[in-house]
């Protein structure tokens, strides 16, 4: 596998880290980014899957 990438929300800042997932809205560790469902929002603040951008962290 390659390594983990981190994605974070233009709108409030929150971040997706791809090793830990978003286990509280049913994102298992682990999940890349591209397997994330398009209709998957933001925790924070409801910001859809395109208003995110991949960060180096």
């Amino acid at each position: 596998m390659s390594e983990a990438k981190t994605w974070m929300c233009l709108i409030c800042g929150w971040i997706y880290d791809e090793a830990a997932g978003d286990t509280e809205h049913g994102i298992d560790p682990g999940t890349a980014w591209a397997d994330v469902p398009m209709n998957w929002t933001c925790p924070e603040c409801g910001a859809r899957k395109e208003d995110f951008e991949m960060v180096q962290i």
